[in-house]
Order: structure tokens, then sequence, then C-alpha cells
């Protein structure tokens, strides 16, 4: 398998949200994992169970997706900090929004964990929620869109 291929399932699992693939071909097996910070490793074992290749750490973030132009009528919701990303109260409880969500001014979105203090992060629009640019436990930075609302 070469780099090109490994590129490419690099961003079938972005595009499906997926965190470990392992696929085997002509008895040569590799296997891709994502880690909370975006990074992948990739191991490749041989027929007899032989590393091919040592574990390869492969970035911060996988190659870049084709960028997208919001429709006029949306807008994102941004980080108003630096820290940890988590769509629920806790690991338990069900996720503050969801995809299809209608969101009011002033809703909890998400929580943000900033040196050890939840914040909660509320909305500054309203309308219905079409996209959740982050996955949960992300480190995000001051700005980086987390959500993306279609405005009513």
């Amino acid at each position: 398998m070469n780099l090109k291929e490994i590129k490419e399932l690099i961003n079938l699992m972005n595009e499906n949200n997926l965190t470990e693939l392992e696929i085997e071909r002509e008895g040569t097996k590799i296997r891709l994992k994502k880690s909370p910070s975006g990074s992948f490793e990739a191991v490749s074992e041989g027929p007899d169970g032989s590393r091919l290749i040592p574990a390869v750490r492969l970035g911060q973030g996988a190659p870049a997706k084709e960028e997208k132009i919001p429709a006029e009528n949306t807008a994102a919701i941004k980080a108003p900090m630096v820290g940890t990303f988590y769509r629920a109260p806790s690991p338990e409880a069900k996720p503050y929004v969801e995809i299809g969500d209608m969101i009011e001014v002033g809703q909890v979105v998400c929580i943000i964990e900033a040196m050890k203090l939840m914040n909660e992060i509320k909305s500054e629009l309203k309308g219905k929620l079409t996209e959740i640019l982050v996955e949960n436990s992300d480190s995000i930075e001051y700005g980086q869109p987390l959500f993306m609302v279609e405005l009513k």
C-alpha cells in the first residue's frame, strides 16, 4: 500500500467520522487510528504478523478536506476560548444539541474546559444546526468554528 492510498483512507475516515480502520489486502494488514487531537497512527503487518513499518504518526489532522463555501444564510458558532470541547455535560448525558435542532440565542450548545473549569458556551445565533465541526474532547482554539447554523 502506497502513501497515496493511505491518504485516501485517511480522507475516507474523516468524511465518515471514523476513529479506527483496519484493512487486509493480499495478506498485508494496515491499521489506522485517529487520536482525539486529530493525528493519525498507521501500523502495517505482513502475512506472518511481522511489522512491515513501525507505528507512524501522520501529522496533526489529515489532509485537508475540500473547503465548503457556506450558504449566505449560515453562520458559525465559534469558540470564545482555548480549551477542550465537550458536547454534553457528562459522558453519560445526551449532547446539548444535535444536527437538525433549532437553536435559540442564549441556549447552551456545548462546554469548553479551560484550566480545569467547565464553561457553558451559549449560542449568539438563532436557527437550525446544520453541522458539528469538531469531535467530542477535541482541543480547540480561540475563534475556531464549532457549529454551523442556518439562520432563521
